[in-house]
């Protein structure tokens, strides 16, 4: 935690103990609250280094200034004797008071750069090694507190070895493409060792040599500082903005990672190194590309030209679990009713649309009400890049293919899902609607392949749906609007909202029914919903409750005429207000 004192405009002092990641605005979710006009929603930043406090300005107009003189991006470490100058407040860092209660003494003790020394050459290895070990668990873990002089020296060597590896391997000429994996890694560590223990003379002796090595290796032929990151499973986003800035993201909350890599090159080596096995390339003439791990976590990946600071790598992680229903309900992302209903709509065949903003839990939705297919049905998936893990037996997974180096021999994902339709699917899913597909997607829901599930990016299902059209129109068809929403309104039955809230947890937060067209408007009633009461509690996280609309979905009629048991009361409304706020995102 940091200890910051404010001085409010009327001379009143306040002190204030907020994360070590912290806010500075007028917004509600801001974890230091300031009001005035020339005070930004997010005006800056407060974060903990293991070189100190750092400021960031986050380009307010009124701006940030630090002992009277203006600020450009970010400023630190500050000290106890800085004043910081935010429209009428004045802020101070009490010095000494930033604290972790539950880390170790020795690894909590507060360094500044002025006062933090390199340990006794005396220290063993292994005090070293406890010094530089990030936190494997926790919601807001603590930053790691180094010493800049251990954190420099170590960082320095790790540069030497890797570039001394790369030498005697050119020097040998080792063929490493003919290598596989296993005999790669062996080859590796047995030169990082090598080499060690040819520098063993001059390299200090607080360095711990086991991890230098692994994290030479990591970062010659695996994912450098991002292996530790991709093992910690509280970890659901990496973001890494330059070789030497890393991002994690912790329970919807992001964090600034201490380590970093040794240099672009190091970044772009981990990039080929991604989408080399899956046939897609990354250079000055492609310099964007979408590719996925093999656990299946999503990766973009963008390099200069077009990235003015260096290769950018973003790495969304999927859980390594498989969910379902009840992990959902657990984290009180979604009723128990609301589950019941869509395992109903999909064992009935009825069409549905995922809709939701960015990092809202869209594909881990889609991928729970894949469980409700049943087992005897043939499954279709159509992906750009291959993420879902549909726990299904009988499946088929198709992904679209970019142009070589020539320009040619690009499969988009429409012609995938013409071809799906001539594969004899029972369900077509499609990982995601954002172009000419969606005509086809629907003329398939249109004629004979009901059940199928897509998603798409929208905030509201109504937004949804008209994105729908939009992008119907994108096929260059040139069909009229009324035609396109009179396909979209007979293929559409149920519309499923996911959201993201501020406080990073996701939710479904709201069900509609597409009911028909009237005046050449789509109708749209909703069935549930969740009622957000707002931010509370010390974190402000989300609460609300879920409930029904007190509407019965037009098709349930046809059901109960076929025999299907079904419970009239999960549409009920329901008063009952729940504070938790845990969602897709804060999987364990």
């Amino acid at each position: 935690m940091l200890e910051v004192e404010v001085l409010d405009a009327d001379g009143a002092r306040r002190t204030l103990r907020v994360p070590d990641d912290c806010m500075i605005g007028k917004a509600a979710q801001s974890e230091i609250r300031l009001e005035g006009w020339r005070i930004a929603r997010e005006h800056a930043r407060l974060f903990a280094t293991p070189a100190g406090v750092v400021l960031e300005d986050l380009g307010a107009f009124g701006g940030v200034t630090v002992n009277g003189e203006r600020i450009i991006g970010q400023h630190g470490p500050l000290s106890g004797a800085d004043l910081i100058g935010i429209g009428a407040y004045r802020l101070r860092i009490l010095e000494g008071e930033t604290s972790h209660a539950d880390a170790p003494a020795a690894v909590c003790a507060p360094l500044s750069p002025s006062t933090a020394a390199a340990p006794s050459h005396d220290a063993p290895a292994a005090t070293a090694r406890a010094q530089m070990k990030l936190p494997q668990t926790g919601t807001e873990p603590p930053q790691t507190r180094i010493e800049p002089p251990l954190r420099q020296l170590e960082f320095a060597w790790r540069q030497r070895l890797h570039a001394r590896l790369l030498e005697t391997m050119d020097l040998r000429r080792q063929d490493v493409h003919g290598m596989s994996d296993a005999q790669l890694r062996r080859e590796t560590e047995s030169l990082v060792r090598q080499i060690l223990q040819e520098a063993e003379a001059e390299l200090p002796r607080e360095l711990d040599r086991d991890l230098l090595a692994t994290q030479v290796i990591h970062e010659a032929i695996g994912l450098g500082p991002l292996e530790e990151l991709l093992a910690d499973e509280a970890v659901t986003e990496i973001m890494v903005n330059r070789h030497d800035e890393i991002y994690v993201e912790r329970a919807g909350r992001l964090f600034r990672h201490p380590l970093a890599f040794t240099g672009e090159r190091a970044v772009l080596g981990v990039i080929e190194r991604i989408v080399a096995p899956l046939g897609r390339r990354i250079d000055e003439s492609s310099p964007m590309v979408d590719a996925r791990l093999k656990d299946g976590s999503r990766v973009n990946a963008i390099i200069p030209p077009l990235a003015l600071k260096g290769p950018c790598l973003t790495i969304r992680k999927f859980a390594r679990r498989k969910l379902d229903a009840a992990d959902l309900i657990g984290f009180e992302a979604i009723s128990p009713e609301m589950a019941r209903f869509l395992e109903v709509c999909v064992v009935a065949r009825k069409n549905i649309i995922v809709s939701g903003g960015t990092g809202s839990g869209k594909t881990t939705l889609l991928n729970i009400l894949s469980n409700f297919i049943p087992p005897g049905e043939r499954v279709i998936t159509v992906e750009d890049a291959a993420e879902l893990k549909l726990n299904h037996a009988h499946l088929v997974s198709l992904e679209s293919r970019p142009a070589n180096v020539e320009g040619k021999g690009a499969v988009p994902i429409r012609e995938l899902v013409k071809n799906t339709l001539r594969m004899r699917p029972d369900r077509i899913v499609v990982g995601e609607c954002r172009g000419a597909e969606a005509l086809d997607m629907l003329q398939a829901m249109n004629t004979g392949h009901e059940g199928s599930l897509t998603t798409l990016h929208a905030n509201t299902p109504r937004d949804g749906l008209a994105r729908l059209e939009t992008m119907v129109l994108m096929a260059g068809m040139e069909l009229p609007l009324a035609a396109i929403r009179e396909q979209i309104a007979s293929a559409v039955h149920i519309v499923v909202q996911q959201t993201r809230y501020a406080c990073g947890s996701r939710k479904v937060s709201c069900i509609a029914e597409v009911t028909g067209i009237e005046s050449g408007k789509i109708q749209m009633q909703e069935l549930f919903r969740f009622v957000n009461c707002g931010y509370t509690g010390p974190g402000k996280r989300v609460a609300g409750h879920f409930t029904g609309c007190e509407v019965v979905p037009s098709f349930y009629e046809e059901l109960r005429a076929c025999g299907t048991a079904l419970d009239m009361g999960l549409f009920a409304a329901n008063p009952v207000e729940s504070t938790r706020s845990a969602g897709i995102g804060d999987v364990p």
